[in-house]
């Protein structure tokens, strides 16, 4: 327990050093803006993978959580006249409630199955958002307040930059605390083996729904964040892209790892920005990445990078 403690602190730590000195090598808004962006995805991914990685559900509709999250506040501040932080609560609230209704029927389908279902509902949402133009703008959009917390309006990337850095660390935290909790260890029982752990009276069925419900959250409060940061929004947040590029990153930095998460979104945040000079060689490039790195790294960048850690300094032991 003292050495779970030890890492997990020391995780924590090493994140929130990283992020504190990153902005040193900033020269402008744009790359806070880039920042802001990775950090956003991390959040969104660390809850994620709690479903895919430990609860073994995957979601390919998470897009549709963070675009609801977005118009919720969009909707609530610009034409409802509602506080900035109580239509992000209230989008959250909703979110979670549609979550729950959803997950029940859906988390009993398994494989292809489940992925075509939250496949589905994202598709749904994006229709909604894009035809009900008297609430959503349409096609068009809508633009949405800034953020304003206590008197303070958020008007920098700056701003930006360390109001996400300091929830990334808190979602981290949390994340870390209910991975290592009883609803945790069930969840990782209920995913390795499920009939047994059924058999001793573990309710998989349950957790996986609260998973759900909880990565729908995480994924709607972030989208509210988003929609003031940028002003503006579309339904294309909604798409379904957006819920395949969440995946990709969890896959990519380690399924049933918190951190992984972390590194995996930060990483397909910052590489297409890396790769804009190549023109058209850029999908070629980003692909053969990929490919690489799964096929070298199966079990995902961080997992496997501290496996061979470990495996030198065993053989150097």
């Amino acid at each position: 327990m003292a050495k779970l403690m030890n890492a997990r602190s020391g995780g924590l730590a090493l994140l929130a050093l990283v992020m504190a000195v990153s902005p040193l090598g900033f020269t402008n808004a744009y790359y806070y803006d880039v920042a802001v962006g990775a950090l956003f995805n991390a959040m969104i991914c660390v809850g994620l993978n709690l479903l895919i990685g430990y609860g073994g559900q995957i979601s390919l509709g998470h897009g549709a959580f963070f675009a609801l999250g977005a118009y919720a506040s969009a909707i609530g501040t610009s034409r409802w006249g509602l506080p900035p932080l109580a239509a992000l609560g209230g989008g959250a609230v909703l979110v979670g409630l549609l979550a729950f209704v959803l997950a029940r029927p859906i988390l009993r389908l398994k494989g292809h199955y489940l992925a075509m279902a939250t496949l589905g509902i994202g598709m749904i949402i994006y229709i909604v958002l894009k035809t009900e133009a008297q609430w959503t703008g349409g096609p068009d959009g809508m633009g949405v307040d800034p953020l304003a917390l206590g008197g303070f309006v958020l008007a920098t990337d700056r701003h930006w930059y360390w109001l996400a850095a300091m929830l990334l660390l808190v979602v981290v935290w949390l994340a870390l605390n209910l991975v290592e909790s009883p609803v945790g260890r069930a969840l990782r029982a209920g995913h390795g083996a499920q009939i047994g752990a059924e058999v001793v009276g573990v309710d998989t069925s349950h957790y996986k729904v609260l998973m759900f419900v909880v990565s729908a959250v995480v994924a709607s409060m972030v989208g509210s964040l988003f929609a003031h940061k940028n002003g503006f929004i579309t339904p294309d947040i909604a798409g379904f892209h957006r819920s395949i590029e969440l995946v990709t990153m969890v896959v990519l930095g380690g399924m049933a790892s918190i951190y992984g998460s972390v590194l995996g979104a930060v990483l397909l945040t910052l590489l297409p920005q890396v790769l804009a000079g190549f023109d058209d060689y850029e999908a070629m490039i980003f692909g053969a990445i990929m490919m690489g790195t799964m096929i070298f790294l199966p079990k995902g960048l961080l997992p496997s990078l501290i496996t061979q850690i470990r495996k030198r300094a065993g053989g150097r032991s």
